[in-house]
């Protein structure tokens, strides 16, 4: 077990999961993946998960792909009750075990918290998070009470430069 405050813990683990639920009677409980292709939520282990304001390595003894996503049996889980306990917990790993992106390839939380520019000086405010939609993904950008999205595309996006904390964006900012 890793224990540590939430606050601190929390800073350098990386979200590629989610126990969604419980599957059948014998322990067994399913698993949402956050990841590209799904599959890469196996590669990413060990998983830690928060228990009662711990960290911990949840041990798995089993998983297979079931629907859109997994089933996996975690150790000392026998019954559905010991897995319902688990229904709505993250699935964490440590950032440093991420593969390298590729350049000009992200992942989301190195671009959460950066500083959003128009090409024309304008500051649109910092990168709040990042969703998909089946077209492209967006950033939502956040300053103050308001919040823009903006498509994070090739024709907008013109330089992302995580040293300085920066993305530059061609973007009308009434839009």
């Amino acid at each position: 077990m890793v224990a540590e405050t939430d606050a601190d813990a929390r800073q350098g683990l990386i979200v590629v999961g989610r126990i969604t639920g419980v599957y059948g009677v014998r322990g067994w409980v399913r698993l949402a993946s956050f990841t590209d292709p799904m599959d890469n939520l196996l590669a990413y282990r060990p998983w830690l998960m928060e228990d009662r304001g711990n960290w911990r390595e949840l041990v798995i003894h089993e998983v297979r792909p079931h629907g859109k996503g997994f089933v996996a049996r975690i150790e000392g889980c026998d019954d559905r009750d010991d897995a319902a306990r688990f229904a709505g917990r993250d699935l964490c790993v440590p950032a440093e075990r991420l593969p390298q992106a590729e350049e000009d390839e992200y992942y989301w939380f190195e671009l959460e918290g950066l500083k959003v520019v128009g090409t024309d000086g304008f500051e649109f405010g910092t990168v709040d998070h990042l969703f998909a939609t089946g077209a492209n993904d967006v950033m939502v950008v956040k300053d103050g009470p308001r919040e823009r999205l903006l498509p994070f595309i090739a024709d907008v996006i013109v330089e992302v430069d995580r040293g300085r904390g920066l993305i530059r964006v061609d973007w009308d900012p009434e839009l």
